[in-house]
């Protein structure tokens, strides 16, 4: 039934009606069907290339190194409050996507004409998006945090028309087609037929291109580390999966050695299982249908499927359902290291509607894995009014998570000791 629903696209499209809070900047791929949805995948599908999947891998590591050399330097020990701290300026950094130089002070200071940075701009307003959509304009400023977070949005949105005017009157060539390249092209004015994109529509994709490639990603490395030092058994076998490598490479890994990080994969996977980035993924019948369902011992029932009902596909559900994964609440990240139910995994959804950018966040996550575990040993920070809780109690408190547009980790406190 779940490859049925992501795969006929005809009888199932998006239910366009709940995507309307990601229209906040203009019209955009995710919040879109039919002809106007293929018209934005046809521009952003070309930067999506194996040229650019090497770039990300460059980048990230570099970003790493730059952390593990200018930022943390030669301490033997790294204490970070929470982990989102290191994970979101890691994906800000990666400026794949948008052509943006910055590295991990550059980005500190707020440039001029400004009063926040970009990162913060992104952070609050995507925290605060549905507040923002549904407050009235004469609300906006009723207490501190909804001006935060209105500033924010004003902020962004000058970000994003910086952006666009320094690339359409600067006298350089960008040498790379990266994804606001395709999309910027796409907005020029054509002889004959005109832009392919309003700037309407130019800063709503924008705006969701950012939101996917930072957030999400961030977000999902951010349980990731926690998990691995929640399950420090899990962590070894992955940090002696990945010696194994480098000490056969002998060198800094290149994208061309990332299919021999298979830990490094599976663990990511595992997380992105038990942690998808979004829940709920909605669907609506256009048509009077059925769907074939089947119970815990394999009795199937067709359902009754009306046009005009909204068909949600339960993330969770699946990914936590024992019909499909062995000891579903366990961090077991081997069971990704052989055969897997592929249909019954859905962080980056399926069929035509699949996440473009899942090879990016794919190869940002082995990247920023296998740098960090090769070097430091990552464990809880521990805190004196915390003494004594069990396992599960310590599970609950550091995969605690909020959910606006994705599962944002509350607070994962960490200690990262240098290896020797």
């Amino acid at each position: 039934m779940i490859k049925e629903v992501t795969t006929s696209r005809a009888r199932f499209p998006k239910n366009l009606q709940l995507y309307g809070v990601l229209a906040v900047f203009g019209p955009n791929i995710v919040a879109s069907e039919g002809h106007e949805w293929k018209r934005y995948r046809k521009i952003a599908a070309p930067p999506f290339s194996e040229k650019n999947n090497k770039l990300v891998w460059d980048e990230t590591v570099n970003v790493m190194l730059d952390l593990f050399s200018n930022v943390w330097g030669d301490k033997p020990e790294v204490i970070v409050d929470h982990f989102l701290d290191i994970t979101l300026p890691i994906s800000y950094i990666i400026h794949t996507w948008f052509g943006r130089q910055v590295s991990w002070t550059s980005d500190l200071a707020i440039p001029p004409g400004h009063q926040m940075t970009f990162k913060d701009a992104i952070h609050i307003l995507s925290s605060n998006l549905i507040m923002k959509i549904l407050l009235p304009d004469w609300a906006q400023g009723a207490t501190a945090h909804t001006r935060k977070v209105h500033l924010a949005f004003t902020e962004l949105k000058q970000y994003m028309l910086e952006m666009v005017n320094d690339r359409r009157i600067g006298n350089t060539k960008e040498e790379r087609y990266d994804l606001f390249s395709g999309l910027l092209d796409a907005s020029q004015e054509e002889p004959e037929s005109g832009p392919a994109i309003s700037d309407q529509e130019l800063m709503g994709n924008m705006f969701i291109f950012i939101i996917a490639g930072h957030e999400t990603t961030a977000h999902a490395l951010c349980f990731t580390f926690a998990l691995l030092a929640l399950y420090p058994d899990e962590q070894e076998r992955l940090y002696q999966h990945i010696k194994g490598v480098l000490s056969s490479l002998n060198r800094m890994p290149t994208y061309e050695d990332m299919s021999r990080f298979t830990h490094s994969l599976a663990v990511l996977y595992e997380t992105l299982r038990l942690f998808p980035p979004v829940t709920n993924i909605p669907k609506m019948a256009t048509e009077d249908t059925t769907l074939m369902a089947s119970n815990r011992d394999g009795t199937k029932t067709s359902i009754a499927v009306p046009a005009g009902t909204t068909v949600t596909l339960h993330v969770p559900g699946i990914h936590y359902n024992p019909r499909y994964w062995k000891d579903p609440h366990m961090f077991k990240p081997e069971r990704f290291l052989g055969d897997w139910p592929k249909d019954a995994f859905l962080p980056f959804n399926q069929g035509a509607r699949a996440c473009l950018g899942r090879r990016f966040a794919e190869i940002e996550g082995i990247a920023v894995i296998t740098m960090l575990v090769s070097r430091y040993t990552i464990e809880i920070k521990e805190e004196p009014e915390f003494a004594g809780e069990t396992f599960e109690e310590r599970y609950a408190r550091i995969t605690a998570f909020t959910e606006v547009l994705t599962l944002e980790p509350s607070r994962v406190p960490l200690v990262l000791r240098r290896r020797e």
